[in-house]
């Protein structure tokens, strides 16, 4: 039987394709990455309200959606020292009910909506919000409204919302890493609510409804209050709802900055775990926030030392020790005070060689400047990560909290391809040597206490 005509094309292909695969082709160095080009934030505009509340719309995409987030600026900052916990509560109480919708109604007016709504509380900043059909964004705006200064804070709702904190919290007691994140933080920040990043069962069964109206109303209110929407939606329709929504909302006392003086000195904490086959490691200090000029280049400090997947400090102790599985270090940013911070699970009997590890890659960064070819690795990875973080609804908010809580303008954002380019092999030695020193680290190990006391002794 004779080949197809089809059959004989593909032969042909297929022999051309192997002629002109030659083992030069195999071996040829792949394209050199372009120049990125500068980040461009999208247009946005930002009123104030009477009441002081601000509202900024930023029109992203041409999916019919729209993203509502409504920030208060307040969190576990603004906790007492008896209460860690009391702004989770409170933001959890917000979704109980208001004085016009039931829970269930809630979920039912938003679901309908073709979304959800959500409250969260974090370290200084607490949000309402969620993600709808643009459609109906002026409507879930007014829902956002409600639900931010119409608590009911009933005391059945209380009892419920505090039983489902004490269950979380005991799940959560139960991780090594939240046990290292809660003595680490509190060693570094001992007389600050950034020093206290959990609750307790002790602490959560003394608190009151009457705890939680009181920071309500000490916390809420439209001065501190900023309403963010992205995506595709009617501009004078959701301006009409925003005014008419939160025209009622009482200004309350402006945000305090509460700044954290972090430990600068060397101390190590060990928290026994019996039989544990891991260690839990947390090593950092407190460095330079996002306004310090140096800022950017501390960012690509940390990527190329712990951040990135191809640090140097994960190429040893996992790649090339396989002490750890999943190594990573981090800036933790807020206004108030920052930190950097490289967290490991090792296996138990190299806990001490893998703190020594650590160490000895910071130093050697200290020491040396990298070299200018890894480097630019680094920073092309760190560009591609923050374009991808920007490139949706929730990511432009993001950003754009970001910059007022920090009361930066957009070139930090626009202007951020630029600074991570500008970076070189000098600047990161000098961010090593200026941020990173050793002799300031604190130090946490959750671990088995009769396998590694021994080998933490070098390190006290």
């Amino acid at each position: 039987m004779r080949p197809s005509h089809a059959c004989m094309a593909l032969t042909v292909a297929t022999m051309a394709m192997a002629t002109a695969i030659t083992p030069s082709r195999l071996n040829a160095q792949a394209p050199t990455p372009g120049t990125p080009k500068p980040y461009t934030l999208p247009a946005h505009r930002t009123f104030t309200l009477r009441n002081g509340l601000k509202v900024t719309f930023v029109h992203y995409g041409s999916v019919p959606k729209a993203v509502v987030s409504l920030a208060i600026a307040t969190g576990a900052i603004d906790e007492p020292p008896f209460g860690p916990g009391l702004a989770a509560l409170t933001t959890d109480l917000l979704l109980e009910g208001t004085i016009m919708h039931s829970s269930q109604q809630l979920s039912r007016e938003a679901a309908d909506m073709g979304g959800s709504i959500g409250a969260t509380a974090g370290a200084v900043q607490s949000t309402v919000g969620g993600e709808v059909l643009s459609a109906h964004a002026a409507k879930f705006v007014a829902l956002v409204s409600d639900v931010a200064h119409h608590p009911r804070f009933e005391k059945a709702d209380f009892e419920r919302v505090r039983q489902n904190a004490l269950r979380n919290l005991a799940m959560t007691m139960q991780q090594a890493g939240d046990q290292a994140r809660q003595r680490w933080r509190g060693l570094l920040f001992p007389d600050h609510p950034f020093g206290r990043p959990y609750s307790t069962e002790a602490t959560l069964q003394a608190l009151e409804i009457g705890h939680v109206r009181n920071f309500f109303d000490d916390n809420f209110g439209a001065v501190r209050a900023h309403l963010y929407v992205s995506g595709v939606f009617d501009d004078a329709a959701v301006e009409k709802a925003a005014r008419e929504s939160f025209s009622d909302w009482d200004a309350g006392t402006p945000a305090k900055d509460r700044p954290a003086v972090g430990s600068t000195r060397r101390q190590l904490a060990l928290e026994d775990r019996p039989g544990a086959p891991q260690s839990t490691i947390w090593i950092g200090l407190p460095v330079i926030g996002p306004s310090n000029p140096d800022f950017t280049k501390l960012e690509v400090t940390d990527a190329l030392l712990g951040g990135a997947f191809g640090s140097r400090i994960t190429a040893n102790i996992r790649e090339d020790k396989g002490y750890a599985y999943s190594p990573n270090s981090m800036l933790w940013q807020h206004r108030d005070a920052s930190y950097w911070v490289e967290t490991a699970d090792v296996t138990t009997q190299d806990t001490g060689n893998s703190l020594k590890e650590i160490l000895r890659e910071v130093e050697r960064l200290r020491a040396e400047a990298p070299p200018a070819a890894e480097l630019d690795g680094i920073k092309q990875n760190l560009i591609g990560l923050f374009v991808m973080q920007n490139s949706s609804r929730a990511g432009v908010v993001s950003r754009l909290q970001y910059l007022d809580e920090f009361r930066l303008g957009d070139l930090h954002l626009t202007g951020y391809v630029q600074r991570v380019l500008a970076v070189t092999p000098q600047d990161v030695r000098r961010m090593a040597q200026e941020q990173l020193d050793p002799a300031h680290m604190t130090i946490t190990v959750i671990g088995d206490k009769m396998s590694v006391q021994s080998q933490l002794a070098p390190f006290r």
